[in-house]
């Protein structure tokens, strides 16, 4: 189930799919420091709930366990997190996300290494998103990460 509601976002999904877990992990963290400011969360409250159940999980891991664990959300892999995850709503996984991101930014979910960039082929999709408006590119964030988790 995917949220896009133009061509040029189920674009911007469909070339973000192809790209492999850690860039797609990466493209989420530049994602989410580019609209941070504008994020306003307002789940319903069960959403919410839920991914902080979820998050808290994640977040009380080693460093390389929650790595994995994102790894493991990405690829969809058969893990217990993974599975979690798959059961939460589509606001409630937008919600984890942000609460990764959140933590990377405080410092309690592993951190992008600080020299850290983007693939050479990750170009041509970043400027497509920089294209999106604001509601274009949580339509976009919904629609990738809606699809991940254990299937």
């Amino acid at each position: 189930m995917t949220y896009t509601t133009d061509d040029t976002t189920k674009k911007a999904v469909e070339a973000f799919q192809q790209f492999d877990v850690d860039t797609q992990l990466g493209l989420l963290w530049f994602g989410y420091k580019d609209i941070k400011d504008q994020l306003q969360p307002a789940n319903e409250t069960s959403a919410q709930d839920t991914a902080e159940a979820l998050f808290n999980q994640i977040q009380s891991l080693s460093q390389e366990e929650q790595l994995q664990a994102q790894r493991d959300i990405v690829s969809r892999a058969n893990s217990d997190i993974s599975r979690a995850y798959s059961s939460l709503s589509s606001s409630g996984k937008l919600d984890v996300w942000l609460r990764l991101a959140q933590g990377i930014d405080k410092g309690t979910v592993i951190q992008v290494p600080s020299d850290y960039e983007l693939p050479a082929d990750t170009k041509d999709f970043a400027n497509m998103v920089k294209l999106l408006d604001f509601e274009q590119r949580i339509d976009f964030m919904r629609s990738a990460v809606v699809e991940m988790g254990a299937k």
